[in-house]
């Protein structure tokens, strides 16, 4: 069966508080932030804050990318731009599960220091909310960013939060480029795609 065409766009300013919640809810099961906030009520109270930290700057540079439906989005930062740490640190500081602070925050810390030292686009955030998965809206988003930044010749890299999202990730070019474990904390996965051009 052929898949409708998906439309992708930039999200606007006004659309923030839609697209910050189809990330929450795809985030729902997501290792690193469950670990942070195990608490549903925890989870659902700072996720959207620490989204705005770790990948708000998308929607000032137009590059929060939003299914027309908001059933999916991508946050992507452009090559000079980066998640605001400090800020980012404060939140998990004043709301995450004391007991994995340190775990949490070296998780974090050990992210900054994969970043590949050439300038790249970061994609710090990309979910489809659970009763929309599987029907092509992520590779649909995938698609809109990478022909940007192989218009450009750029890098691209991630952090695979999930080792089942692997694949997906390898589909659209990415490749492992290291493992992040500290101490309890889940791994996360640093993939890089390697400059292409249409």
């Amino acid at each position: 069966m052929i898949q409708p065409s998906i439309e992708i766009r930039s999200a606007t300013s006004d659309e923030i508080p839609r697209v910050v919640s189809t990330i929450v809810a795809a985030f729902l099961t997501d290792p690193p932030a469950r670990f942070a906030w195990p608490s549903p009520h925890d989870y659902l109270l700072a996720m959207p804050v620490a989204t705005g930290e770790f990948a708000g700057s998308s929607f000032q540079h137009g590059t929060a990318y939003v299914s027309a439906d908001f059933r999916g989005a991508a946050l992507w930062l452009p090559p000079g731009v980066e998640p605001n740490g400090r800020a980012l640190e404060k939140v998990f500081r004043d709301t995450a599960k004391p007991e994995h602070m340190d775990d949490l925050l070296a998780t974090f810390e050990k992210m900054e220091q994969s970043h590949p030292r050439e300038p790249h686009w970061y994609l710090p955030q990309i979910g489809v909310e659970p009763n929309a998965q599987g029907k092509g809206i992520g590779a649909a988003l995938m698609r809109h960013a990478l022909a940007r930044c192989d218009h450009e010749g750029s890098l691209a890299y991630l952090e695979a939060s999930k080792p089942q999202n692997i694949p997906f990730y390898r589909h659209h070019g990415f490749e492992v480029t290291g493992e992040i474990q500290m101490g309890s904390a889940p791994l996360v996965t640093p993939m890089l795609r390697k400059r292409r051009r249409p």
